[in-house]
């Protein structure tokens, strides 16, 4: 049985939060839950809210046993990009890119 969970057009970028999401790949749902806690980037924070999620979900929707959880695919997607510009030198202007992303968590008994 596996259960998932997904947040969708989350604002960070997707390089940035796959560091965090191969950290915590195949781990059991405790010892992730108990890395992201600690961890100090910011998407530590938003990945263990969608991992306690996928948790809820396979708790509330299958009678899972949450000891016996394990990650078991967990993966982001790149979203939607805003596009900005920023006022340069002689009238010029540079293109800034603010990125998000989609963040899917799929756990499953061992």
């Amino acid at each position: 049985m596996q259960v998932s969970a997904t947040l969708k057009q989350v604002h960070i970028a997707p390089q940035k939060a796959r560091l965090v999401a191969d950290q915590v790949r195949g781990m059991q749902v405790e010892k992730a839950l108990n890395l992201l806690m600690f961890s100090e980037k910011k998407a530590a924070g938003i990945v263990r809210k969608v991992l306690e999620s996928a948790i809820a979900n396979a708790e509330h929707n299958e009678g899972a046993d949450i000891d016996e959880l394990k990650v078991a695919s967990i993966y982001v997607n790149e979203a939607r990009t805003m596009k900005r510009f920023q006022a340069r030198a002689k009238g010029r202007g540079n293109r800034i890119l603010k990125r998000s992303s989609h963040i899917t968590v799929t756990v499953g008994d061992a």
